[in-house]
């Protein structure tokens, strides 16, 4: 069926803005942005109505990016907690997920935290300090930090430990030299 120009009536990834006219795949108009309400034919009427979506997608943008930037601001303040069961080398039985991060940040900030916006690697398996970031929007971050301790201790533990770093080569040259 070739390709339609439809006005985007919202925010749509990888397509364009709201209020922008943009040349789709037909059926991609058809069958998921039309019936989703993301898009409406580009016809003279709806090019009249082009100029107030995008001032109503550009008022809604700030918002959720003035939204973003207060809940930041929340979130930059706390420090999170996580007590775990460690083996040898202060290795955790088991690990700290992005899911575990958001469920706790959720629970103290009192508002629902996305896990796929926690930006983490890997799993965290050892104890220690983190500095964590959560992407709210495209350009607004919050950085917080999270404590893995073993169980039974808090903040100062970790501070401790973390300010006082092991080098396991120098136990290594210790042990050798205890037999000279």
């Amino acid at each position: 069926m070739g390709r339609m120009k439809v006005l985007l009536t919202q925010d749509v990834a990888n397509v364009g803005l709201a209020g922008e006219i943009q040349s789709v795949a037909g059926g991609y108009a058809r069958n998921y942005l039309m019936p989703r309400g993301y898009a409406i034919l580009a016809t003279k009427g709806a090019l009249k109505q082009a100029d107030e979506i995008r001032q109503a997608g550009i008022r809604r943008r700030a918002a959720e990016r003035a939204n973003a930037e207060a809940q930041a601001a929340v979130i930059s303040q706390h420090k999170l907690l996580f007590a775990a069961r460690t083996g040898e080398n202060n290795r955790l039985y088991g690990s700290v997920t992005s899911a575990d991060i958001a469920e706790e940040l959720g629970k103290a900030v009192g508002f629902e935290v996305d896990r796929r916006r926690i930006q983490l690697e890997h799993p965290i398996r050892d104890l220690g300090i983190y500095d964590i970031e959560l992407r709210l929007v495209p350009e607004v971050a919050a950085k917080f930090k999270v404590a893995v301790v073993r169980e039974g201790e808090g903040w100062a533990e970790a501070e401790a430990r973390a300010a006082t770093p092991v080098d396991k080569g120098d136990i290594e040259e210790a042990r050798e030299n205890d037999f000279e």
